[in-house]
């Protein structure tokens, strides 16, 4: 299957550049969210090179993104880049936990490759890659057993009829993947509460 960048462009931009005033666009060498700059103009999701799965993650980060952050550019957080220490690693993990579950949703969707992403090869990788993996797991599994968030509910909505996924579709990746369950060691509860690092403020 042919994976275009410019079809999450138009899909993104008809769902939520009138409702939300928020655009999708191609952006160069690193993502970025700019909330509008005056009033009746357009905040925009920039992904990263043109490349499909920037997209699909950039999209994740701003379907869970709060009213308040929004308004914040890059939502109003301090990004590490590659290189953190431990203490930073385990606070990014904690973070991406959510945008991660919802992109590899996006991803059976469009039936496109999903990679987990630790994003720290000069730190020293993972705190605990496959508990985090597990983790991202168990919550994709939570938001298609009690709901998504509703922007994102309506862009995986979006993404199945234009590529043609199904029911079946999700239980074939749920049965591939189910062993991940396993590796999120203690961290049942962790689907059900809200993560405050990311969206305290809605």
């Amino acid at each position: 299957m042919n994976h275009r960048p410019e079809d999450l462009v138009t899909l993104f931009n008809r769902l939520f550049r009138e409702t939300r005033r928020t655009e999708l666009v191609r952006g160069g060498e690193e993502p970025e969210y700019l909330p509008a700059s005056s009033a009746g103009d357009y905040a925009r999701v920039v992904f990263a090179h043109g490349y499909f799965a920037s997209a699909l993650h950039e999209i994740s980060h701003w379907c869970i993104a709060g009213a308040h952050r929004r308004t914040l550019p890059d939502y109003g957080y301090w990004y590490c880049p590659d290189g953190r220490t431990s203490d930073q690693q385990r606070e990014f993990e904690k973070v991406e936990v959510k945008p991660q579950a919802l992109e590899w949703l996006f991803a059976v969707a469009c039936r496109s490759r999903f990679h987990i992403s630790v994003d720290n090869l000069e730190g020293g990788g993972a705190i605990d890659e496959d508990g985090f993996h597990g983790r991202v797991f168990r919550q994709a599994c939570y938001y298609l057993e009690n709901g998504l968030p509703e922007r994102a509910g309506q862009f995986l909505e979006a993404l199945r009829e234009f590529y043609g996924t199904d029911d079946a579709d999700f239980r074939c990746w749920h049965q591939q993947n189910i062993h991940l369950a396993a590796n999120a060691r203690g961290q049942a509860h962790y689907s059900i509460r809200d993560n405050e690092a990311y969206d305290a403020i809605t």
